[in-house]
């Protein structure tokens, strides 16, 4: 994870206000013991989200330890946008209780919260301030805020920034606004805010989204190469597409009409029998290198 210089001598901000062990656990799940929850990033106990009048999630209990990197794939609909939502702290359950980093949702600030969290995906992208620059985009990741306006950030802060920029191939864009970008760049500017501050938990909407052949696979390497670095973060991926996961992935969860097909270990998850049973067709699955590719009858 890319950590900014301490030296700006500002006071750390608020992000913005709040609103309103590794396996699907099988049967009733238990309340975490002490000692537990320091080594997982992320604990769902028996989890339901309910918008409106409609089960939208759940119930569903999981654990994504600490260094972990899981992906989260199913059909559209299928709640996966919704379950980020419970662990990058944005949404409360109705049902359950849910722990992130540690801290139970409900009983901690999740402004200070969301400052551990390193998130990208379309609820953040579209709150952004379209007028922001791309390089004052990623500034805004050091506490997870919306506008860069909220804080104050030293000339070191945003050299790294700057390379970090140019890590993905955005140099050029850094002075340039946010809604001036194509979605691809907007995308990477996405992805080098959410890999800008200390973040012990990773949590990526679709990241490729957007993305061409050679950005996606760029996406994949930088993906890779942050799980060899030490202390690397968790990791929970939202993908459409077997191919979009990086290699390092660790563990898979599979989802369906807001509930749990299958997860584990990512090679016993990402096989044909849970993913024929999770998209309700058969599919056939490969990998090559580490990497997988799948392909499946056409169906609405």
């Amino acid at each position: 994870m890319w950590q900014p210089p301490h030296d700006s001598g500002c006071p750390l901000s608020a992000a913005e206000p709040a609103p309103g062990p590794s396996a699907l656990q099988p049967g009733p799940a238990a309340e975490p013991g002490p000692g537990e929850l320091p080594r997982a990033a992320a604990h769902l106990l028996d989890v339901t989200v309910v918008l409106g009048a409609r089960q939208v999630l759940g119930p569903i209990s999981l654990t994504v330890g600490a260094g972990e990197r899981w992906a989260v794939l199913g059909p559209n609909g299928a709640g996966k946008t919704t379950l980020l939502s419970v662990i990058g702290a944005e949404r409360h359950p109705t049902r359950g209780a849910a722990w992130v980093l540690g801290e139970q949702l409900g009983r901690t600030d999740v402004r200070r919260l969301r400052q551990r969290i390193g998130a990208l995906g379309h609820r953040v992208a579209d709150r952004i301030p379209p007028q922001a620059s791309a390089l004052e985009v990623v500034l805004t990741g050091r506490d997870g805020l919306l506008a860069p306006w909220w804080a104050c950030f030293s000339k070191a802060e945003r050299a790294a920034a700057g390379q970090l920029l140019s890590r993905l191939g955005c140099e050029a864009l850094a002075g340039q606004a946010f809604a001036a970008c194509s979605q691809g760049e907007r995308q990477r500017v996405l992805i080098a805010r959410s890999l800008y501050g200390e973040h012990a938990l990773l949590l990526l909407d679709e990241p490729a989204v957007g993305m061409d052949l050679t950005g996606r696979e760029a996406l994949v390497a930088a993906l890779d190469e942050l799980a060899r670095a030490p202390a690397a973060p968790a990791t929970v991926q939202v993908a459409h597409t077997l191919e979009e996961l990086p290699g390092s992935t660790t563990h898979a969860l599979l989802l369906r009409d807001g509930v749990a097909v299958a997860a584990g270990p990512v090679t016993d998850t990402l096989a044909k029998a849970p993913l024929s049973d999770c998209y309700g067709v058969a599919v056939s699955v490969r990998r090559r290198r580490g990497r997988w590719s799948a392909t499946a009858p056409a169906a609405w």
